[in-house]
Formats: structure tokens, C-alpha cells, sequence
């Protein structure tokens, strides 16, 4: 049937399998507000919401670069540059995305429905954010970044400025390696006018802002294990991904 063609083309596309690395953030500030396991129908629609989120971001994404997809020589294979898809398609899923999204927000709390349209312009307007600002790859960060804090909302119904530690961290970390990423685009996106660290700083520079993100991040991620208490295992772990960074950057 093309309507299931279609769908299975479409989850490839946003490499729908990849959610599973969005979900430790989400489940770390599940578990710091639930002082333990959340339960079993909060932790299910917190990943319902969680999936749904980033597919509807993934999808917008691809709907909104498809004319800059379609000139770059290495997103032309892409769906819907390639013609596999159409938009029309991809915006419906899209929809469909953010209704599942917004439901299950309704299913955790009120203070978790009443910000679910900010998550999602959050998510969605981080499409264009590379059109008018170099920092798009923080704003990028940024989205990801507001996972654990999300899911405290959705376990605790209010927030606890503590766990912004957090999304601070993932901000930066996501953001950091997006900027490496960048830097394979540098000269495509000083051709087609569009804004990036690799393009106003040079590759070079590029990477030393990318170790500063890093440093940034490790520096966030001591004072949010400090700030909660957290036992030697999450300092073994701050250690842990300070050691991987530093062969990443060497």
C-alpha cells in the first residue's frame, strides 16, 4: 500500500530508530524527580511524547531544508530532494507528530500540556534558525536540551530549576559535536549564504569552539551532579565522557 510505503520511507528518513539516544535525557530527569523509577504509565507517556516530538522536528526539518537538500551535493539522495516523498506527505506526519505529542502531554500533567506548544515551536523553529544566526547549532542544543527538564515537569507537574543544569549540559554537548558535523558543509553553506561557526570562523576555529562547548558542558555537568547530591558512580561518569571528549578533540 503507498500509505504504509510511504510511512516506512518517511521514518528512514528521520532515522526514526535514533530516538532511542534522545531518551537517556529524557528517563535521567524522570528518574532524579521521581527520586526513584518513575511509574509505569508516566514513564510510557513520556517516551510516547518524547518519540513523537522528535519526529515531528525531524520531518519539519526535512520539509523545510529540502530546497538547501536538493543543492547540496550530499543531501541530494535524501527523500523528498529525490522525489521519493512528497511535502504534502511529510507535513501530514508532521501533524499527526505534534497531535500524538500534544496527547501525550494531556495524559501526564496540566502544567505538562500547557507548555507542550512551546516545546514544539522550540523544536520546529530550530528549521530556520541557521537562515538568520551562526549560533544555530546552540539552538539545536537547545532542543534536545529540554528533555530532562520536560520529563521533571511530567513527573513533578513543576520544575526545579536545578535540572536546567542539565538541560544547559545538553545544550552544549549536542551543540559541540553539531558544529564538528557542520564543518563538512563550510564551503556549501558559504556558497548558499547560510549562517554556521564553520563559516564565520573557519574550520579551524570551528573546532576551537567546539572544544570550548565541551569544556562548557563539563563544567555544567559537575555543578548539576553537585547540585542533586550525586553519588561517586555520576562523578565515574563526568570523568568517563571528560575522557572520550578529550580523544574526540585530540
Amino acid at each position: 500500500m503507498p500509505l504504509l510505503r510511504n510511512l516506512r520511507v518517511t521514518l528512514e528518513m528521520i532515522k526514526w530508530e535514533h530516538s532511542i539516544f534522545a531518551l537517556p535525557f529524557a528517563l535521567c530527569g524522570a528518574m532524579l524527580a521521581a527520586s526513584g523509577v518513575p511509574g509505569s504509565r508516566q514513564l510510557v507517556w513520556i517516551v510516547v511524547a518524547m518519540i513523537s516530538a522528535r519526529s515531528a522536528a525531524m520531518a519539519f526539518n526535512r520539509v523545510a531544508d529540502a530546497a538547501i537538500d536538493a543543492a547540496n551535493p550530499r543531501t541530494q539522495t535524501r527523500a523528498l530532494p529525490a522525489g521519493t516523498l512528497t511535502p504534502a506527505f511529510v507535513t501530514s506526519f508532521v501533524v499527526v507528530s505534534c497531535a500524538i505529542f500534544v496527547f501525550a502531554a494531556a495524559q501526564l500533567n496540566r502544567l505538562s500540556l500547557i507548555l507542550s506548544p512551546v516545546a514544539l515551536a522550540i523544536l520546529l523553529l530550530y528549521s530556520y534558525s541557521k537562515r538568520v544566526t551562526r549560533w544555530s547549532h546552540l539552538v539545536l542544543g537547545f532542543a534536545l536540551g529540554i528533555a530532562p527538564a520536560a520529563a521533571w515537569i511530567a513527573v513533578r507537574g513543576s520544575l526545579d530549576f536545578r535540572i536546567l543544569l542539565l538541560t544547559a549540559a545538553v545544550t552544549f554537548w549536542v551543540a559541540g559535536f553539531d558544529v564538528l558535523y557542520a564543518c563538512q558543509d563550510y564551503e556549501f553553506d558559504r556558497n548558499a549564504g547560510l549562517h554556521s561557526i564553520p563559516r564565520y570562523f573557519g574550520v579551524r576555529g570551528a573546532l576551537t569552539i567546539a572544544r570550548i562547548f565541551h569544556v562548557v558542558m563539563l563544567l555544567l555537568l559537575i555543578a548539576f551532579v553537585l547540585s542533586f547530591g550525586l553519588g561517586k558512580l555520576a562523578v565515574s561518569g563526568v570523568i568517563a565522557v571528560a575522557l572520550l571528549l578529550a580523544y574526540e578533540h585530540s
